[in-house]
């Protein structure tokens, strides 16, 4: 059973650290990255001797984690937390990583369109699809595991924090989790999982692209200039952009959530002040949950 395991928030970096974590010598990282094994009743069903058989090739001494973004996305996933309750070790960590909460939203609306999720516009998507709101809402998310395995448990993160000291977060991760020695940030590691690098799904094109022997006879004869402009005739135009009300309605939400988050934190945080505060703070919890509730 794993050590640790990055929870969130989705569209946070979660896959880069997941790859950094990896390259540590004495951390053993799954793969797949996002098992999800709690979280969705499909996988589930699988059984907890499958999931533990997802670290079968750590070593003895290994600290083991798994990477699950499902795992902080209520209300879609409600018996994420009574499963780990009942079956995760008591030493348990959780690393949860969060960023400027319209940008997260509007990352996520991106992959959710590469996915055809949603097909219209932001605006149209927001009340069509209340998940991307409801997965930006940190304080919401962070709750039930504080009352289930203690606030200590839970390291918090900021995004831009990690984007911009990426060394001195990844030796505060392992610090956490328990892991001594030194740590070394990859810079060879590309960030992973950039939404607006993602084409939209085309199962057509998937099959043929993905077809055998391909792959090396496009890459032979196809310039990768042509390639790229090809590529663009699948990716979403242009940044999604909110209208000024449907921005000020976010804003309302994200705020209402990001006072709670703050007074745990010991920080003043909002939309207007997360991008000057994330970056210049390592983020520690300062007040208990039950005080910091209104």
């Amino acid at each position: 059973m794993p050590d640790f395991i990055i929870v969130g928030a989705m569209k946070c970096a979660t896959s880069t650290l997941h790859e950094q974590l990896a390259r540590q010598r004495g951390i053993f990282m799954t793969s797949p990255k996002e098992p999800c094994f709690f979280s969705d009743d499909e996988v589930w069903q699988r059984g907890v001797e499958w999931y533990a058989s997802l670290f079968n090739q750590a070593r003895p001494d290994d600290l083991c984690g798994e990477s699950s973004t499902h795992y902080t996305k209520l209300p879609t996933y409600p018996l994420t937390i009574e499963r780990m309750k009942a079956h995760l070790p008591s030493h348990i960590k959780f690393l949860y990583i969060m960023r400027h909460p319209i940008d997260r939203l509007i990352s996520q609306h991106i992959h959710e369109w590469t996915q055809r999720v949603v097909s219209g516009p932001i605006d149209q998507a927001i009340d069509e699809f209340p998940e991307l709101i409801d997965y930006s809402r940190y304080a919401m998310q962070l709750e039930p595991y504080f009352d289930a395995f203690g606030q200590a448990s839970v390291l918090p993160m900021f995004f831009d924090r990690l984007s911009s000291h990426p060394q001195q977060e990844l030796e505060r991760v392992c610090q956490f989790i328990g892991r001594g020695g030194p740590a070394r940030w990859d810079e060879s590691i590309e960030e992973q999982n950039v939404s607006s690098q993602r084409m939209r799904q085309n199962p057509l094109r998937d099959a043929i692209v993905n077809f055998p022997g391909l792959k090396t006879i496009r890459r032979n004869l196809v310039p990768q200039a042509v390639r790229d402009r090809i590529k663009q005739l699948w990716m979403m135009k242009g940044r999604p952009q909110l209208s000024p009300a449907n921005l000020k309605r976010l804003t309302n939400i994200f705020d209402e959530d990001l006072q709670i988050l703050g007074r745990w934190l010991g920080l003043e945080l909002s939309c207007a002040s997360f991008k000057h505060v994330a970056p210049s703070v390592e983020p520690r919890w300062r007040t208990s949950l039950r005080a910091a509730v209104p």
